[in-house]
């Protein structure tokens, strides 16, 4: 992740339901650690999902995910999920995420998601001032 965004780490541990036969973290899990990255990203510039959408009507609907699988995670590994934003526009955002072990920082994988904003009806809108302030605060914070 480049150095001058603002980088939000999460600390998640591997749940025995979340491997495969192999003992290995099952893949789909990393777009769900990837979420759970995203939300308290938000959550750590003072963006809650849940205000957002019931308040302000406004829905973040992924377009787009990508995720390169590097090393795997076993049970009860500790993953750090780490998340910057990639990039803001109006009506979209896009966010980065690299997992890795908590114990080596060794990576486990890397990945990208795009969101447009959307009212309830799912129609893309524009991001509301206040949430584009927080966000835009966040990257300039670190620059």
């Amino acid at each position: 992740m480049t150095t001058n965004r603002h980088v939000h780490e999460t600390r998640i541990r591997v749940r025995y339901a979340e491997t495969d036969q192999m003992g290995v973290a099952y893949h789909s899990n990393h777009l769900i650690w990837m979420e759970i990255g995203r939300v308290e990203y938000c959550r750590s510039i003072g963006i809650h999902y849940r205000e957002m959408e019931e308040s302000d009507g406004i829905l973040l609907a992924v377009v787009e995910a990508q995720c390169r699988y590097l090393y795997p995670a076993r049970y009860d590994d500790e993953v750090i999920i780490a998340t910057s934003v990639a990039k803001l526009g109006t009506r979209s955002i896009a966010f980065d995420y690299e997992l890795r072990l908590g114990d080596t920082s060794r990576g486990i994988a890397s990945g990208h998601t795009k969101h447009v904003f959307c009212d309830q009806s799912l129609r893309p809108v524009r991001l509301p001032a206040k949430y584009a302030r927080l966000f835009r605060a966040a990257s300039e914070a670190m620059l």
